[in-house]
């Protein structure tokens, strides 16, 4: 299994003193040094990270390949199409939002993604959606011949979390922690069981399988099962943890975690 190290908290970091370092162009010597197979940046409408100068200097300079995320807007599909990285990962964008809440409804962006695909065919560039797991989003991505999607894993981490983490915390009584416990163990199967699903469903139709959001260093085994998912894109987790080992230490973590 591949993985994407996504750097734009390394972008955030400087943004929140709006000065030049740490720099993101630095990290991505340091991903390939690690063994890390892509590096993955986000250039969001509201430049809140990421800037268009950062994507030039990434692309221009890293020796491992650049997936791109970005909204369907027209005008920042001009310029990330300009860019050429090697693959486009188109997703939902709220300015409101402090990260990807969900996957990009592909349903009802269907005839604007599909302008897109003709666009990024022509320019050789890969598309990938970044989707929710049902078998409806898997279907259209097929309607729409795409090369890659990335399966939204945050529901997955979301149960994961409160399942392992602070539970506790929020009731009152031990059988009303017994009782949440069951529901949220039911709940993470189902999560996994829809992950596995789609992956598999995604892959019959020929499409390679990517996985993403709120993975980390506790609850990315589960998703390592599912062997139809190819490559793992994670990011936060990864920033964070390198505040206490090294950036590249952390990625070499992950790295003996997926392989």
């Amino acid at each position: 299994m591949l993985l994407g190290v996504n750097i734009d908290h390394i972008a955030v970091l400087r943004e929140a003193r709006k000065i030049n370092d740490p720099d993101p162009l630095d990290a991505v010597s340091l991903v390939n040094r690690a063994g890390g197979d892509q590096i993955t940046i986000h250039l969001r409408e509201d430049r809140r990270h990421i800037h268009d100068e950062d994507a030039r200097r990434i692309i221009e300079n890293s020796s491992l390949p650049v997936n791109m995320e970005c909204s369907i807007n027209a005008d920042v599909i001009k310029i990330v199409t300009a860019l050429h990285p090697h693959r486009i990962t188109l997703v939902p964008e709220k300015r409101e939002e402090v990260t990807t809440e969900g996957g990009l409804n592909v349903v009802h962006y269907f005839d604007a993604i599909q302008s897109i695909a003709q666009q990024l065919k022509k320019e050789q560039i890969e598309l990938s959606l970044f989707i929710d797991p049902t078998t409806l989003m898997i279907q259209k991505a097929k309607e729409l011949d795409v090369e890659w999607v990335e399966l939204h894993t945050g529901l997955y981490a979301n149960v994961y979390a409160m399942l392992y983490s602070n539970l506790a915390r929020t009731h009152h009584s031990i059988k009303e922690l017994e009782c949440d416990r069951v529901s949220l163990h039911v709940k993470l199967k189902d999560a996994l069981e829809s992950l596995q699903e789609s992956a598999s469903e995604a892959r019959k139709f020929g499409i390679r399988v990517a996985a993403g959001h709120g993975l980390n260093y506790h609850n990315v085994h589960n998703i390592l099962t599912i062997k139809e998912i190819e490559e793992l894109n994670i990011g936060q987790s990864i920033i964070a943890k390198s505040i206490f080992i090294g950036f590249e230490n952390a990625v070499k973590e992950m790295i003996g975690l997926i392989k």
